[in-house]
């Protein structure tokens, strides 16, 4: 369910609330993740890197290489995916099956990580890479102090497991659990309500019902869906310090790149506040031209 640069990376130009100290060549993380994503009307747009990349070529989807690389030519957020073995290792991948991203065969789940350890990884356009299947240990290791992940739990991977790693590896600051229903995420908030959650809202039922629940508007961040949005929406979330997540990957991307980028810009004016996409740097383009 990811952003000045050179070599050198700012945070997002705008944002208020105190920096950690960190690597320059990278993203900052904050100190507050959620006073980082805290709505403030001055706070730029965001862009949020959908399975960490994986439109480059020889750069394949869920790898780490691939979010060196795009966190080093922009601040961003990196969505990734967990995936679990045979042998109860998370490991980063979005499909269930190892066919189309590894050279790997069969489902995850049937293989332990003795085997997919050896295999290596494909980029979306099907060239076998020198890179490795990373595990979610080692995602975390790599990612203090870099970028923020938004991390993307598949069914066979327990919630708890997930966020048993993300407190044992100190990264309740730059993870983001994803939920894609109510009961996911008051599940999610029962078993630690310190992190910070993505939860669906596709309309103000969906709102209520977490509300009702006991989640605080501070815990969340507000998926709204992958079509326009409406702005009616969008205005409700902001007067309650919600951050809105627009799904432009897809279709509305598709049409970015038939109309031209500026097409981003509509959605920006509307308030969008992060922009989970496959086109990346199209997307930061027109936000940093603002």
């Amino acid at each position: 369910m990811a952003k000045k640069l050179g070599l050198i990376l700012l945070i997002f130009v705008g944002f208020s609330c105190k920096i950690s100290q960190t690597n320059k060549n990278y993203t900052l993380v904050p100190d507050s993740i959620f006073e980082f994503f805290q709505y403030e009307k001055s706070k730029k747009a965001m862009v949020s890197v959908h399975r960490g990349g994986g439109e480059l070529k020889n750069l394949p989807e869920n790898c780490l290489e691939s979010f060196d690389y795009i966190s080093k030519k922009m601040p961003c957020i990196i969505e990734c995916d967990i995936e679990m073995t045979k042998d109860s290792v998370m490991i980063l991948m979005h499909d269930k099956s190892l066919d189309r991203t590894s050279t790997g065969k069969d489902l995850v789940f049937k293989n332990t990580f003795e085997t997919l350890r050896k295999l290596k990884l494909k980029d979306n356009f099907g060239n076998v890479t020198d890179y490795k299947i990373p595990t979610l240990e080692k995602a975390l290791k790599w990612g203090k102090n870099k970028v923020i992940f938004t991390l993307d739990v598949k069914k066979t991977t327990p919630f708890k497991k997930v966020i048993e790693m993300v407190n044992q590896q100190n990264a309740q600051n730059y993870a983001v659990i994803i939920t894609y229903n109510a009961n996911e995420a008051i599940e999610v908030y029962k078993i630690d309500p310190n992190l910070l959650i993505s939860v669906s809202i596709m309309q103000l039922s969906d709102y209520e019902r977490l509300s009702e629940a006991g989640i605080p508007d501070k815990n969340m961040v507000a998926f709204i869906g992958t079509r326009e949005p409406k702005p009616e929406l969008i205005d409700f979330l902001h007067n309650k310090g919600i951050m809105c997540i627009l799904g432009v990957l897809g279709n509305l991307d598709k049409k970015a790149a038939a109309r031209g980028d500026e097409y981003y810009k509509t959605f920006i004016d509307q308030g969008v506040d992060i922009f989970a996409t496959d086109r990346p740097e199209a997307v930061y383009g027109i936000i940093n031209k603002l």
